[in-house]
């Protein structure tokens, strides 16, 4: 039995599988992404979806779906679905599935009539190919298989619509044909592992309806092009392999690399073996570079995240030391100027140090790690201090002052509909400062052990201080027993937010041990949940504790309630240095948790957010990297602290 189980009577039921979504990828920025159905209800839902590096490297949808349709004695059953409307699907293939299987791949069983029939999607690793096994596990007539893609070509935001632009020929390849849309674009090649016959039938389906998009606010209808079909027999124990790419493959061996690949994934047997494969699926290697997606399907790349993902998703995994250099190599290349300017960013490069703080713990060589990061971490540094940053102001006190009007320059960074930030927290924010300082000492006691100027070391020596000597007086609120937010011109922000328990948990906290035991005695009681940390306390009035609703109404509750999994690991870090054994046991419990959603949302992964309230629903991106890298990196903290009491 499987893993990842599902409700094999409920599969049928699309009120069950249509919020369940799977997703494949091809470890150079390539995803397949569709429901546990094959019912897309996302725009950003595709069959082929690949970057194009003649448009800056954005994701494009070539090809939405593949209607597989069984031929008996003339009789013909499409196994595909698409929506039309509310409660208008047509074709209904859903109706015949009877188990899925996502061990290895993703895997589809339907049953018709005396038909059962199975199909396996395979994404390949570090290829621009997607193959499809197709099997007939029982049938007692002759059986013909039609296949008839559906093409959308169209980058990942955006919808498409009939048009006399669309080229609508085909060339001949070997076992099938290949298509292109538009000039500029790549070729889509389908070709089959066996002589098949190929009907050249353009058509144009209008009115496609993805439901998730109309329930968000957005433009939810497309027209989706269909070139013609495939068509051949299939008879048992004979598999079908069809094969997606953008270059001709040897058709023949298709069947060969299909079972080759398949034998090298590694299986979605438990759930650690779940959040590290999923945690494989954000690292992308194109140009030369190792990147990070923050999020599938439509979250992008993103300095602040890659950073706080990286540790969990390649150190704390599988111990990958060598991606982890390679993505802070890439880094310095892609987000230079982010790095040592700001770019509306204030605490985005200070990552940079907690990042290279947990290579140390994970490697164990502060020296090594100094001689290769340290002129960078330097750098970053003086950046802050000598005022070349944007929006960034070091304060006589040795605080970092950041605003910039109509800006938010923080993690906490949605806007409203007039492009108003909604939490723009300028001022003094609490976790930047608390990195700030954190950066400050960390040059300090590595600078004095291996090798910095003297200059230098007195510098950060006499900025890090007056943060120390001030922080407590600026952000304490000894009332209330929590950290403030911010502090601007007008005074402190008290809103009880999560931002404080990073001032707790990082190496070097300008905090006492008593003002770290307050700060998360309170988190527990207003911000703790068993789906991470709520953005902001349910006390508050501005507080919205259900992500739901148009663009407008869940933008409020984006760092108004929701709660953020990324978070929950800084929480633990900080009990198991405060309260040790007595907190491991709890720890455990909250990591485990999320075992529950492993077959909810994004099937095997951990979405982007939930609910501030319960039941606390998923939300978001349905795979994040900061969240699966955190609850990777909590399970460090907590086997080693089991093993050696640290």
């Amino acid at each position: 039995m499987s893993y990842l189980n599902f409700d094999k009577s409920e599969l049928v039921n699309l009120e069950y599988s249509l919020p369940r979504e799977v997703l494949l990828t091809n470890r150079t920025g390539g995803y397949c992404n569709t429901t546990i159905v094959g019912c897309n209800t996302r725009k950003y839902h595709g069959l082929f979806v690949l970057p194009v590096d003649k448009y800056q490297g954005r994701r494009y949808v070539l090809l939405s779906s593949m209607d597989e349709t069984l031929i008996q004695h003339g009789k013909e059953f499409n196994l595909g679905i698409r929506c039309y409307g509310k409660n208008i699907y047509e074709p209904r293939g859903h109706k015949y599935i009877v188990d899925l299987d996502f061990d290895r791949a993703c895997a589809l069983t339907y049953r018709v009539g005396g038909m059962l029939f199975r199909k396996s999607v395979l994404f390949l690793h570090n290829r621009e190919q997607l193959l499809v096994k197709y099997e007939l596990l029982e049938a007692h007539s002759p059986t013909v298989l039609r296949l008839r893609p559906f093409l959308a070509y169209r980058e990942i935001h955006a919808l498409t619509r009939s048009n006399p632009e669309a080229d609508t020929g085909y060339v001949p390849v070997e076992n099938g044909a290949s298509f292109r849309m538009y000039r500029d674009f790549p070729e889509l090649k389908i070709q089959l592992n066996r002589k098949c016959g190929y009907v050249h039938r353009p058509l144009w389906y209008y009115g496609v309806v993805y439901q998730e998009e109309q329930r968000r606010g957005f433009d939810y209808r497309e027209d989706l092009y269909a070139p013609g079909y495939f068509e051949l027999p299939i008879e048992k124990g004979v598999p079908v392999v069809l094969s997606v790419s953008t270059s001709e493959v040897a058709a023949r061996g298709l069947t060969r690399v299909f079972n080759d690949n398949i034998r090298m994934r590694p299986l979605r047997d438990s759930y650690l073996n779940c959040l590290k494969h999923a945690a494989g699926q954000f690292i992308v290697s194109s140009n030369g570079l190792k990147e990070v997606y923050s999020g599938y399907t439509w979250l992008g790349k993103g300095l602040r995240e890659t950073l706080i993902a990286l540790p969990g998703i390649t150190l704390f995994r599988d111990g990958d030391i060598r991606t982890f250099e390679e993505v802070m190599s890439s880094l310095f290349k892609t987000y230079r100027r982010q790095i040592y300017n700001g770019s509306r960013q204030a605490d985005a490069a200070l990552w940079m140090f907690w990042a290279v703080q947990q290579y140390v713990r994970y490697t164990g060589n502060p020296e090594g790690a100094w001689r290769k990061f340290g002129a960078k971490l330097k750098g970053i540094a003086r950046s802050f201090a000598d005022g070349g940053r944007m929006g960034v102001t070091l304060q006589e006190n040795g605080l970092l002052y950041a605003k910039m009007q109509g800006v938010a320059m923080t993690w906490m960074n949605a806007y409203d509909d007039n492009g108003v930030p909604i939490t723009e927290r300028g001022g003094c924010q609490v976790e930047v400062n608390a990195l700030w300082y954190n950066a400050l000492r960390y040059l300090i006691d590595n600078g004095s052990a291996y090798g910095d100027d003297a200059a230098s070391l007195e510098r950060w020596r006499r900025i890090a201080g007056s943060v120390e000597e001030c922080f407590s007086r600026t952000f304490w609120c000894e009332e209330r027993g929590h950290l403030a937010d911010y502090v601007d011109h007008s005074g402190r922000n008290i809103f009880s937010r999560p931002n404080q328990v990073i001032a707790c948990s990082l190496d070097y906290s300008p905090l006492t041990e008593e003002q770290k035991a307050s700060v998360m005695d309170h988190v527990k009681r207003e911000l703790l949940t068993v789906r991470g940390l709520r953005t902001l306390s349910p006390k508050n009035p501005l507080y919205k504790g259900i992500y739901d609703g148009n663009q407008h109404q869940r933008d409020l509750a984006y760092h108004q309630g929701s709660t953020r999994v990324w978070l929950l690991p800084f929480y633990i870090e900080t009990c198991l240095k405060l309260y040790g054994d007595l907190f491991l046991k709890k720890a455990w419990t909250l990591v485990n948790a999320f075992e529950e959603d492993m077959t909810v949302h994004g099937v095997g992964s951990i979405c982007e957010l939930y609910d501030g309230d319960p039941p606390h629903n998923p939300h978001g991106a349905i795979s994040s990297s900061v969240a699966v890298g955190g609850l990777l990196r909590a399970v460090y903290l907590m086997e080693n602290y089991k093993n050696n009491g640290q």
